[in-house]
């Protein structure tokens, strides 16, 4: 499946952003990210509080179409990518023992998006 000249654009944008964090050593490898609008998804329990969710290598699953998601929040998904490729094991088991509201990763996330508006 080919990525959209829109889904290309969004990563672009989103990794513009994060290129002026100095979060880790080096900056977040977009060439395999993927965005895709699976809505269906999200009305699984466990997804339903999410607008967003990212999977590991760097599939990001959004609720909503592409062209209705905000960059603040590929921006924070994608910073969950950058997470995942400096720390592939410690960052998702993080959720097991710290939960998500306050995650580490969590407010790095938010932070990212709130820091590069």
């Amino acid at each position: 499946m080919r990525r959209s000249a829109e889904e290309i654009a969004a990563v672009r944008r989103a990794k513009a952003r994060l290129d002026r964090l100095s979060f880790y050593d080096a900056p977040v490898r977009v060439g395999r990210v993927r965005l895709l609008s699976v809505p269906w998804a999200f009305r699984l329990p466990w997804f339903r509080r999410f607008h967003g969710y990212t999977l590991w290598p760097a599939l990001i699953l959004l609720k909503k179409p592409l062209r209705e998601v905000s960059d603040d929040l590929i921006v924070h998904e994608l910073c969950h990518v950058w997470q995942l490729q400096h720390h592939p094991i410690a960052m998702p088991l993080s959720y097991l023992w710290r939960g998500y509201r306050n995650n580490p990763n969590e407010i790095e996330a938010r932070r990212a998006a709130a820091e590069t508006r």
